[in-house]
């Protein structure tokens, strides 16, 4: 299989290029130079922001293209329109996000969709961008031989966002921690690794539509999570099990301050931990365990020097020592519910 991915070399798109070259494809990556891709690659410069910056690929031939884009929709529509006679399959790696919000629970890939995208518009929202360039990719392939990855919390090594690598390195830290209950909240994520073998696979079998790719919930807790965070580290931690509503009431944000938790019960539970993906497992979506993914990215961390990239488009996240240390106190721990 020839294989053409768009970046390459960063989290999601650097885990589909690793398992290709591990099936023996032969891999083109169109990037702007700004880092290495992986050895064995045939790498293209280009800047998709730039006139002519698509230059690169004016010629060449592939059985699919994975692109990972999440700024303007544009860069899709102008991509797509110049690889379609030339490309057997689109693969784009979208979002949960592009669902109108909230999204129910167990809600499947027919729910509502954001209103207002438009598929060779500028830099609007996360969301309206994602489903803008959904839209550019089916337009330019056809519904046939485009696939639609809509990715939840994705998690592993090379994460460059900071959820998974700030619970390692303040678990590492030792000490009291503050872990956000319950202990047994299901979580919904997919290891990023997991995520490109499924989209390999959908390439091979010329599968075609939108995909929710995220694990079964219940597929980890926050507790199996936290609690593998402390088992790789060996850090001398104990995870202070406490009830949402005092993280709430002391200001602490869902998601950003806490990565990965949100509250039971509430809107953005249901959107981020809560998806019908039986589409996806019905056509070859495994998911190893939580300690598998904790523990490699562990290691990866470690040997990269304790620091994970970011992103500059996204936000900070964890939690300011101070606040965790007031909560805490403020909590008083709940009894026989540390680790």
């Amino acid at each position: 299989m020839r294989l053409l991915v768009l970046g390459g070399t960063e989290f999601a798109g650097r885990a589909v290029v690793e398992a290709a070259l591990g099936r023996g494809w032969e891999v083109t990556v169109l990037n702007r130079g700004r880092h290495q891709p992986p050895p064995g690659v045939k790498a293209l410069q280009g800047d998709r922001t730039a006139p002519g910056g698509l230059g690169a690929l004016s010629d060449g031939t592939w059985d699919a293209v994975v692109d990972t884009w999440s700024a303007a929709p544009r860069a899709v529509y102008e991509t797509a329109r110049l690889l379609r006679g030339r490309a057997g399959r689109y693969v784009y790696v979208s979002s949960c996000s592009v669902y109108a919000w909230p999204a129910p629970a167990g809600y499947a890939e027919d729910a509502p969709l954001v209103e207002g995208a438009e598929p060779d518009a500028g830099q609007t929202d996360y969301a309206r961008d994602k489903r803008g360039a959904e839209i550019a990719a089916v337009e330019g392939f056809g519904a046939d031989r485009s696939v639609l990855v809509r990715s939840g919390l994705i998690l592993g090594p090379y994460e460059n966002i900071g959820r998974l690598p700030w619970w390692l390195t303040r678990v590492a830290r030792g000490g009291p921690v503050l872990a956000p209950g319950p202990r047994d909240l299901p979580l919904q994520y997919v290891d990023v690794r997991d995520m490109a073998e499924w989209i390999l696979g959908a390439a091979e079998r010329e599968l075609s539509g939108p995909y929710n790719m995220i694990s079964p919930q219940g597929h980890a807790t926050t507790g199996s999570l936290l609690e593998a965070c402390v088992h790789v580290t060996g850090a001398a931690a104990r995870l202070r099990w406490t009830e949402p509503e005092v993280i709430l009431e002391a200001g602490i944000e869902p998601w950003t301050q806490l990565p990965v938790w949100v509250p039971p019960g509430s809107d953005m539970h249901d959107s981020l931990h809560s998806a019908d993906v039986s589409r996806a497992l019905a056509t070859g979506l495994a998911c190893r365990p939580v300690e598998e993914t904790v523990a490699d990215t562990w290691k990866w961390l470690r040997d990269i020097g304790g620091t994970a990239p970011r992103r500059p488009d996204r936000p900070p996240v964890g939690l300011d020592p101070e606040l965790e240390a007031r909560t805490l106190a403020a909590a008083g721990g709940v009894p026989g519910d540390t680790l």
